[in-house]
């Protein structure tokens, strides 16, 4: 198989079901942005980390490419007349929604209360964790505004919305096990 096909050359491309939009679109924009967020999770997951957060990252980077699997799908050419799905696209499931939770939950059990913001930094690892979490934002925001035009299923938007929170949490939790030094923000008195 080819990776190149050529059929891109005039700034289409092809959802799922056939259909040729701009490269430009909104959707296309919404599931490259998410295709970015993954490439962060992997880099990620390739840092000295705990092997729990590694598993887990692997189990969003799943989750992940059925969120684009979800966005890159026309829908309306993904149900059949008689109302039968045509693909055998993956859902997200509140239980995926509950995991993040959880996870989150238990990170934050392990850290100190969280008084101020924190500006983001202090181990690469932790930066890394802080640029996915603005990319998963910009990914979110991406699919709120398609949502508005053709709507989505609503628990996608919620695990971008969870995974951003999880993002952050994971981002203290790894400062913390590092030993990095997390800065407060307190804003200057002028």
């Amino acid at each position: 198989m080819k990776i190149y096909t050529k059929t891109g050359d005039q700034g289409t491309t092809a959802l799922f079901g056939g259909t040729r939009v701009p490269k430009h679109h909104i959707r296309i924009e919404s599931y490259g942005t998410v295709d970015e967020l993954n490439s962060y999770l992997g880099l990620i997951r390739d840092q000295e980390i705990n092997q729990h957060y590694k598993e887990l990252l692997i189990h969003i980077q799943d989750r992940l490419f059925t969120v684009g699997a979800i966005l890159a799908t026309d829908p309306e050419k993904s149900i059949l007349k008689n109302g039968k799905e045509r693909l055998n696209i993956p859902k997200i499931s509140s239980n995926d929604i509950e995991r993040l939770e959880h996870e989150m939950d238990t990170m934050n059990d392990a850290l100190p209360p969280m008084t101020h913001f924190v500006l983001p930094g202090g181990h690469q690892t932790v930066s890394f964790c802080h640029i996915a979490r603005c990319v998963c934002r910009r990914a979110e925001r991406l699919v709120s505004e398609l949502n508005a035009i053709s709507p989505i299923d609503p628990n996608t938007l919620m695990y971008l919305n969870r995974l951003s929170d999880y993002l952050f949490v994971l981002a203290r939790k790894l400062s913390n096990d590092l030993q990095a030094n997390e800065i407060k923000w307190i804003p200057e008195k002028q």
